[in-house]
């Protein structure tokens, strides 16, 4: 008499496992379908915008030595409606992968709300709107650092030069009144 093994594993098919959670999706930078996660979100927003910096200073040289500001006006003009349609493109993306329509991007123009989409984590695997995005690699990681990195340089600045130049006042006046 055969019996079965009771030691193999079941053979049942179990439903309940997630194929598509091992696959990812391409990044796609020119369309508004597919999903981007939050940290390559900020990774390409600053990347971008330090892009359009250096653009404008490089067509302010440009618009100098030609002596143009018509030139400066034409080259920005065009820079900056690429980097906005660039920009909404990459924030519908980030919607989707929030498991939003799209048109959820419009709540960005409410102050602070915007926020949202820097905190609220992706949904884990696929949505209706595609496979999660690819990890984030270490270029990303750091190129996402830099805008708060940038943010608190900037707001201790704002507090150490008034302070220093409040310093550097009383040193001159002190200096003053002890010289006969």
């Amino acid at each position: 008499m055969a019996t079965a093994n009771p030691y193999l594993p079941p053979r049942a098919a179990v439903a309940d496992v997630d194929r598509e959670a091992t696959e990812f999706q391409d990044i796609n930078l020119w369309s508004a379908k597919g999903r981007i996660g939050r940290v390559r979100y900020l990774a390409y927003i600053v990347a971008s915008y330090l892009l359009f910096v250096v653009l404008a200073g490089v067509a302010g040289a440009i618009g100098a030595v030609a002596h143009s500001t018509m030139l400066v006006g034409a080259v920005m003009i065009i820079a900056g409606i690429a980097y906005t349609i660039w920009a909404i493109l990459m924030l519908i993306q980030r919607t989707h992968d929030m498991g939003w329509s799209g048109w959820a991007a419009l709540l960005t123009l409410i102050p602070f709300v915007a926020l949202i989409w820097f905190f609220k984590a992706g949904t884990p695997g696929a949505n209706e709107y595609g496979a999660p995005p690819p990890p984030n690699t270490r270029a990303v990681k750091i190129l996402a650092w830099i805008f708060p990195a940038i943010f608190l340089i900037g707001i201790l600045a704002a507090i150490a030069l008034p302070a220093y130049q409040q310093y550097t006042v009383r040193a001159k006046a002190a200096q003053m009144q002890t010289q006969p």
